[in-house]
């Protein structure tokens, strides 16, 4: 090994921000102890760059750079000099040791870095991270280290890099092409760039085909996809054959193994005849598998994509052609009809129509009968189109493979295709269809502006062919403008001059819906249902959208079953609208439906938090922003996020709720998305409410409530009026309170939400002379024990106990005090909790005592911080620990010393102690 010390600045990196948050931990962790930190990633994605970034952010000590060297095996350093050395760096300051490449480090040398960083102590101050391709398995030298593993970028991230590279000169349709190209591998996106011309970037020559060549995926992949002995490179190109036509990175090793064999026989393998596979180059002989290759039971896959994609690649074209034809025949001889037709596509010489085999593919990928996903019917569908020599015909296969890449979670493999269609002649039932997708694509992942103006259009185009897909259409240019709190637009969508739905399209059916489709008596209830409640008429929205209700307690499709759990939302039907949504989740998920599978989270956690069940909706929303990143749904995420944000206001975890803002807030804005924007801005207002900082809040929800331009979403701002009517009365704006409670009102009695009438009767007495006030209260919460909720209630109960106890009614406050905490407990909503501990206190009521119990009253955020600092942590070491800063700490360590009522870190250890011995770990009552 060579090395220098060196002092960089810290490079620019995209899209690594939660490996950037370990980096940065272990650098903060160096000053008081040292580790090891491995990296790991396939080529091309970053781990030279993010070592120089951790490298250029590191500026309390040296930094050491190790990197493979010239000296013969067994002339490098030994274990224990390699340690000596290490641990002498860091007598006089903290030192980092960065080794790229480790993996190319001869045999002694990864031994003796291995050995070093498992027997390095923490005490010595050294931080050692190691990078080593991810490519191959993890020498055993590195096996026991913490990995940090790199993954291919998302869409949106591939995009703003591509965008920072270029300085946004790509046209818009090549640059959907090299993101999905590049997949998620930051150097190939760079290097597809490279390869194209100004007119090719900029929309004005064709691209290159093939996008990613042999060369370019070659340069990136370094030399990666190569192996020892020869023999085992057919072993490769069977299974990156094979998995092009797999359902998932992995294939069949007994398929593989058949047409590995039928490869070296003189009628699969004519064009290049050869002995037998030797037994090391075959599936079944773990040990003897290429490097490149992992086998997990009888399933065989590539360590990295882009290796996959550039063995496939770089072979020869009439030995790629033959290991197809030997895949064809495997397929086909098992019954296995659509695998087996592409693969026979992949063998035919040049890129010449093949009418004949592509409406073969064609008609398989709409067989219903055939067992297929949703990503090989797409598959299946753009090949046919590629073989197809008609134009009309072949932009609606491109149209029928954008609709399987969006049932299958990918729309960054929809969008090229889509927009290959919109620079085709094709006609207006074809064209209609693709800008249907194209607008469900951006109503989840784009501007919802476009979004609505792309559906118009769309169903403008159906209407004359296919009327069921324009009112399909239509109803989801007004989820569009909804979503972009355009009321007038979502009027005008719903107008009865527009598209209505008419009988469905006959279509090849492929056990699913298009994403957004719906049976036409479900399109136009919801759309009549709709606007009478956006025109104030629930006397006409009520049937109609109850028809909507019911008959998603019968149907089993997930479209209809997320339109029914829609409908019971806007009717305030909380309990069909779990019901529904818990029904299309399941649909979704047997189907293999991944686009769908976030907007059933979405209408399951708003269910949850409209009754008041946060930690629900946080385990939905969580789920739900999961699987939205994951698919590129970007809005959808902003939603979740807004949800979680919300869940987060009432508990006592300031920095969650402003993460979970930010991020919403980040798309909202960009995407217009005024509903997300609203709930967040809300959430944001309800945690300065919590923590008693009225002010804060009353500024925030006026902006939200008030009359004037700035008002929040017209289907959201309602819900938000009792927090801000509480703020504003603490605040000293009795008049603002007051007017907004006529709206407010008329929204009550709308009877679309259950909780309001008690909410309305508490903001009354907030606003009450004394001797209103205390029948105005016990009539909320009447109304509450009619509606349920715990939240809801135990809030009402805290301002009457409050008001009870200024008024010198110590008994009574003390019961609706009790009540309030225990519902709070009950809700997880630590914060408020907190606050009727301190009303309680100030009536001289111990609300818990000390003993092995006291524990339970801590969220789970404090009981992790009590636990650490019981131990002897200080704060800044607790904040190290647990990723949070030091005020976070210093906040939640306040509260435990309140809730626990104790003055001292020795009084703490004591209760811990006490807790600890008393029996096993204890629960919150805030589960998370």
């Amino acid at each position: 090994m060579t090395g220098e010390t060196t002092v960089s600045t810290a490079a620019r990196i995209h899209g690594r921000s939660a490996q950037r948050r370990v980096l940065r931990a272990l650098l903060d962790q160096l000053p008081t102890r040292g580790g090891p930190l491995l990296v790991t990633g396939e080529p091309g994605l970053g781990r030279t760059a993010l070592l120089s970034w951790t490298a250029g952010s590191f500026r309390t000590g040296p930094v050491f750079r190790l990197a493979p060297g010239r000296e013969p095996d067994g002339a490098g350093p030994t274990p224990g000099e390699l340690l000596a050395v290490l641990r002498a760096a860091a007598r006089r300051a903290p030192a980092l040791v960065c080794v790229d490449d480790a993996h190319l480090l001869d045999t002694s040398a990864r031994a003796a870095l291995g050995h070093a960083a498992e027997h390095l102590p923490a005490a010595d101050r050294v931080g050692l991270l190691v990078s080593v391709a991810g490519h191959r398995a993890v020498d055993p030298d590195f096996a026991s280290l913490p990995t940090l593993r790199l993954d291919p970028l998302t869409p949106p991230r591939a995009a703003a890099l591509l965008d920072d590279a270029t300085d946004g000169a790509a046209d818009p349709a090549v640059r959907e092409r090299l993101v999905a190209e590049a997949e998620g591998n930051p150097a190939l996106l760079l290097a597809l760039v490279r390869r194209l011309s100004p007119a090719e970037l900029r929309g004005r020559l064709p691209l290159p085909a093939p996008l990613a060549d042999a060369a370019t995926l070659a340069a990136v992949a370094g030399g990666a996809h190569t192996c020892r002995p020869a023999a085992a490179g057919d072993l490769l190109l069977t299974v990156a054959a094979a998995v092009r036509a797999s359902d998932g990175p992995d294939v069949d090793a007994g398929l593989v193994l058949d047409a590995v064999r039928r490869l070296r026989t003189p009628s699969a393998g004519a064009e290049r005849p050869g002995p037998p596979p030797e037994p090391a180059a075959v599936p079944g002989r773990r040990e003897a598998l290429p490097e490149q290759l992992a086998q997990g039971g009888d399933r065989l896959r590539f360590h990295s994509a882009l290796v996959r994609r550039t063995v496939h690649a770089t072979a020869a074209p009439e030995r790629r052609r033959a290991v197809h034809r030997a895949l064809a025949e495997a397929l086909e001889n098992g019954g296995r009809r659509l695998p087996g037709l592409l693969h026979r596509s992949w063998s035919l010489t040049g890129p010449a129509p093949a009418q004949s085999l592509a409406d073969r593919l064609a008609s398989a990928a709409g067989d219903g009968a055939v067992p297929a996903p949703y990503g090989l019917r797409a598959t299946a569908y753009a090949r046919a189109a590629d073989l197809t020599a008609d134009g009309a015909t072949r932009a609606e296969r491109y149209t029928a493979a954008a609709e399987q890449y969006l049932l299958a979670g990918r729309p960054d493999r929809a969008r090229p295709l889509l927009a290959a269609v919109r620079a085709r002649a094709a006609p207006a039932a074809v064209r209609g269809r693709a800008e249907l997708l194209r607008g469900l694509t951006e109503l989840r992942d784009g501007p919802v502006g476009d979004a609505h103006q792309s559906l118009l259009l769309a169903a403008s185009l159906l209407a004359g062919d296919a009327p069921a897909d324009a009112a399909t259409a239509a109803l989801a240019a007004a989820d569009a403008a909804w979503a972009a709190g355009d009321l007038e637009g979502c009027l005008a969508t719903l107008a009865p001059g527009s598209p209505r739905a008419g009988e469905p399209a006959a279509r090849p059916h492929t056990g699913a819906e298009l994403p957004g489709k719906h049976p036409a008596t479900v399109v136009r209830d919801h759309g009549a249902g709709m606007r009478a409640l956006l025109q104030g008429r629930l006397d006409r929205a009520a049937a109609p959208l109850g028809q909507v209700v019911e008959r998603g307690r019968t149907d089993h499709r997930p479209e209809a079953l997320l339109r029914s759990a829609a409908a019971a939302l806007l009717l305030g039907n909380v309990d069909a609208a779990r019901r529904a949504g818990a029904r299309a989740l399941a649909a979704a998920r047997q189907l293999g439906s991944e686009t769908l599978v976030p907007q059933a989270l979405e209408y399951l956690a708003y269910a949850e938090l409209r009754a008041g069940r946060h930690p629900q909706a946080r385990a939905h929303a969580e789920e739900g922003l999961r699987v939205a990143l994951r698919t590129g749904q970007r809005n959808t995420a902003a939603h979740h996020r807004a949800v979680l944000a919300l869940a987060a206001s009432i508990e006592e975890d300031p920095d969650t709720v402003a993460r979970h803002v930010t991020a919403a807030l980040s798309t909202a804005r960009r995407h217009g998305l005024a509903q997300a924007a609203t709930l967040a801005q809300w959430a944001e207002a309800r945690a300065d409410l919590g923590r008693g900082r009225p002010f804060d809040a009353a500024d925030r929800l006026g902006l939200l409530v008030l009359p004037g331009p700035g008002r929040g979403h017209f289907a959201v701002w309602r819900l938000a009026v009792p927090c801000f009517v509480e703020a504003a009365v603490l605040a000293g704006r009795h008049e603002d309170a007051a007017g907004v409670l006529t709206d407010f009102a008329d929204w009550a009695a709308f009877g679309a939400d259950r909780q309001a009438a008690a909410q309305l009767a508490r903001c009354r007495a907030l606003l009450a002379p004394p001797e209103g006030a205390d029948g105005l209260y016990r009539r909320a919460l009447d109304r509450h024990d009619e509606a349920g909720g715990d939240f809801e209630r135990a809030r009402t109960a805290l301002l009457y106990g409050k008001w009870l106890r200024r008024r010198r009614r110590p008994r009574e406050a003390r019961d609706r005090l009790g009540t309030a905490l225990a519902g709070f407990e009950r809700s997880g909503a630590g914060v408020w909790a907190a606050q009727a501990r301190d009303e309680l206190r100030a009536l001289g009521a111990a609300p818990h005592g000390r003993g092995s119990g006291a524990l339970t009253r801590l969220t789970p955020q404090q009981l992790r911080i009590a636990r650490h600092v019981a131990e002897g942590a200080t704060n800044r070491e607790v904040a190290l620990t647990l990723a949070v800063s030091t005020r976070t700490v210093d906040y939640h360590l306040r509260r435990v010393f309140a809730a626990l009522g104790i003055r001292s870190r020795l009084e703490l250890a004591r209760v811990v102690g006490q807790a600890e011995r008393a029996g096993p770990a204890e629960k919150t009552g805030a589960q998370p």
